[in-house]
């Protein structure tokens, strides 16, 4: 048996089992699996759009063809010197879309996600952070670096924050965006570094609640980053924020279960999904008695 996708007029996408009367999509085939992805799967918008992505990439290499485990096995052998995780999210996509949206598991059933080898990371150190910090020249470029250093959130979660998600007194910061299955929303922090530089960004600016904090796309803070990396000889980039505020956190003695709340990661253990305290309240308390600090 073997399922087939075709393109039965421009934009049309035919789908069913080899022999049988197949089934016709709208145009927007992809805006409805991304849409079953954020609904139906609880996924994040992001996640929901790399999937898009890699299936609008197949199906642009199938052009048309049938589709069969065999052809997919030739699509990844594209792949096959790509890295682990490259080929990872091109799986999960593809289980996504034809087990899940199109009930065909059959069709992937034989692909097993790679292994991914365990690599030490590398935090850099306070001396590299520093030097990282001053080759940023504007204000709001180092007040979106304290905020990724000092609050264990992600670069798109920075990004979109808006005025109103952050209370400049108390210093806490609530993410404006849906909890998904992997990704949790509870409140994080900033320290007194990143209160002073956002004070300095946010002087004088006539502002209202629900205008972003920071309204510059991703790719922009990408860019500042790189510039920076550039000019000081540190490679520093959001991600590598976020790893060096959970190792700190760590050694400051913060426990892994309210490091992953700071993070917006799921609690691992049982004693974290069923018997902590993730109040506001309580993470304020554990957080201010790490006495995080980035620049001294």
């Amino acid at each position: 048996m073997r399922l087939f996708l075709k393109f039965s007029s421009p934009g049309r996408i035919r789908t069913g089992v080899a022999g049988s009367k197949g089934i016709t999509f709208d145009p927007d085939v992809l805006e409805k699996f991304k849409k079953f992805c954020t609904i139906d799967l609880s996924l994040s918008e992001a996640t929901a759009q790399d999937h898009c992505r890699e299936i609008k990439r197949f199906l642009r290499w199938l052009n048309g063809a049938e589709v069969s485990t065999d052809v997919i096995r030739d699509y990844l052998a594209g792949f096959k010197d790509s890295s682990a995780s490259t080929r990872a999210n091109i799986l999960k996509a593809f289980r996504r879309f034809f087990r899940d949206f199109l009930g065909r598991g059959e069709i992937v059933a034989t692909f097993k996600l790679p292994r991914q080898e365990f690599k030490p990371k590398r935090v850099p150190t306070k001396e590299e952070l520093k030097r990282f910090y001053e080759a940023l020249k504007r204000p709001f470029e180092r007040a979106v670096f304290l905020m990724l250093a000092t609050s264990g959130l992600r670069r798109d979660e920075v990004a979109s924050l808006k005025i109103g998600d952050i209370d400049l007194d108390k210093r806490m910061v609530l993410p404006n965006v849906t909890s998904t299955i992997t990704k949790k929303r509870w409140a994080s922090f900033f320290n007194r570094e990143a209160e002073q530089a956002l004070r300095e960004y946010l002087n004088g600016r006539d502002v209202s609640a629900d205008q972003r904090l920071f309204p510059w796309r991703s790719s922009r803070i990408d860019r500042w980053f790189k510039r920076a990396s550039e000019a000081s000889g540190v490679k520093i980039t959001p991600q590598i924020l976020r790893d060096w505020f959970c190792s700190e956190m760590g050694e400051l003695g913060v426990a892994d279960r309210y490091v992953d709340a700071f993070c917006g990661r799921v609690p691992r253990s049982v004693l974290a999904r069923h018997y902590t305290d993730f109040s506001p309240e309580r993470l304020k308390r554990i957080y201010d008695g790490a006495g995080l600090k980035v620049l001294s």
